[in-house]
């Protein structure tokens, strides 16, 4: 595996500028936040699944 590979780090930099961002505009970056959140659940739970099909696999 190379650098190349690996998914880029959230940083500090990545952060919006809250105080700038209207109302409205807040609510929109939540839901985004939120879409992203469920995202990286279902990618976890797929991980899982993989992971115990493995397990199995290799310990028959």
């Amino acid at each position: 595996m190379s650098e190349d590979d690996l998914e880029p780090i959230f940083t500090v930099e990545d952060r919006k500028n809250l105080a700038v961002m209207s109302i409205d505009a807040l609510h929109q970056y939540i839901s985004e936040l939120e879409a992203e959140i469920e995202r990286t659940r279902e990618a976890i739970g797929g991980k899982h699944d993989a992971r115990s099909t493995a397990d199995t696999f290799f310990k028959s």
